[in-house]
């Protein structure tokens, strides 16, 4: 296993982990932009634009953008988030020439007019879905309310008025601002040829200009309100705890992610046997979320309407706990060895390893192999997980609840 990287004459940065033995390759394209950076007259650009980039080029239409994928035999997909939208594929290593170009060819997209009119109707019936789903927009409502004015509280689909109010020239304007090469990542996984991709690149995107893209790194308040959102056409009632937890840049992430296991994991964890396994909720976790120079622990909970005070008292009872008691040893060696395991299985694949590949590089510059990520989870102590949990008070929350309930009393 090799690392390489460079930046080319443009400011793209260029990465890649090559693992020879592999059977396959993938690469993708990390754009340092989100819904963090987008002002609330275009909330939702970050994530129509995704879509838009699939629409064609100058040199491609829609069609042959989804028929050249599928000539490739390629995996491929996008997502967008708070702060990164991210575009990525996967062949056969005889078949990389074609997906670089592929990709490369989508990161200057046409944005006709009528692909943009036509989206907009998916990305409107896209909000539509997920206005269904009570858990997804208690989890929206819920960072809406603990970051406030922050962006960091800017909901990732938008609005279903921001988006109908879009123009195409708004969508353009944002991509101006914020595809800029030097903004942007190019990351390799597998059994790819560093050289040749390297040169394509580079020829590429020699025309590609490059200019700066900044972002408001701001520390967000972490207000502590405590909100009910009543919803009589809900049977359960969705509850959401948020508090402050270490950023992506910070050193104490790993001890972050062992007490989110040893708090909140699906299965074993104190919410586990807490609260689910006495079937007081049907649903229970706790996850931790790094962001760019920001972070976040969110407890969720389902569960009906006649449960509702015991398990906001037992949970919160439990989260200030944990602020006060931190972990066991015992717990912390068992979530340890759970979160380093499946680091490793996840990374088999090169396109297991490319969105922590990416991701690390473009919020740390940093890259870790697999033996010293699982050194640096395997290494952290309980004493650094309880110092996480009380220096991050999990206690001191704001708590959202959505459902058929007037309060949480």
């Amino acid at each position: 296993m090799t690392f390489l990287h460079t930046q080319l004459d443009n400011g793209l940065t260029v990465i890649g982990e090559h693992t020879p033995e592999s059977e396959s390759m993938a690469c993708g394209y990390f754009v340092k932009t989100g819904s963090r950076d987008e002002t609330p007259e275009v909330l939702g650009v970050s994530h129509f634009l995704e879509h838009m980039m699939f629409k064609g080029s100058a040199r491609r239409s829609a069609e042959d953008v989804n028929r050249e994928f599928d000539e490739l035999g390629a995996q491929y997909n996008a997502f967008t988030s708070e702060e990164t939208t991210v575009y990525f594929g996967r062949v056969l290593p005889e078949f990389q020439p074609r997906l670089l170009d592929l990709l490369t060819d989508m990161m200057r997209p046409s944005l006709r007019v009528e692909d943009f009119d036509t989206e907009k109707n998916v990305i409107l019936e896209e909000i539509a879905r997920y206005d269904d789903m009570p858990a997804f927009d208690a989890h929206v409502l819920a960072r809406e309310a603990t970051f406030g004015a922050h962006p960091l509280g800017h909901r990732v689909l938008g609005t279903k008025q921001s988006i109908t109010d879009m123009a195409r020239d708004d969508m353009h304007a944002y991509f101006a601002r914020r595809y800029s090469p030097g903004n942007m990542v190019l990351a390799f996984s597998g059994a790819f040829d560093w050289d040749a991709a390297l040169a394509q690149v580079a020829e590429s995107t020699a025309a590609w200009e490059q200019y700066h893209a900044s972002r408001d790194v701001a520390t967000p308040a972490y207000a502590t309100e405590r909100r009910v959102v009543g919803n009589d056409r809900l049977s359960r009632v969705h509850l959401i705890w948020m508090s402050r937890a270490p950023s992506t840049q910070d050193e104490s992430r790993y001890a972050a992610h062992i007490a989110a296991s040893v708090v909140g994991d699906e299965v074993g964890s104190r919410v586990y046997w807490e609260l689910v396994d006495p079937g007081i909720v049907d649903e229970a976790s706790l996850y931790y979320h790094e962001e760019d120079h920001a972070g976040l622990f969110a407890t969720y909970a389902s569960c009906s309407p006649e449960n509702v005070a015991e398990v906001v008292d037992r949970m919160e009872r439990l989260l200030d706990a944990a602020g006060a008691d931190g972990a066991s040893a015992d717990e912390v060696a068992r979530a340890k060895q759970k979160i380093a395991s499946g680091e490793v299985l996840s990374s088999e694949t090169p396109m297991g390893r490319l969105v922590p590949l990416g991701m690390a590089w473009t919020y740390r510059q940093e890259y870790l192999g697999m033996d010293e990520a699982v050194d640096r989870i395997l290494g952290s102590t309980a004493d650094e997980v309880a110092a996480v949990l009380a220096e991050n008070a999990v206690g001191s929350h704001s708590l959202l609840a959505l459902g058929p309930i007037a309060s949480i009393d």
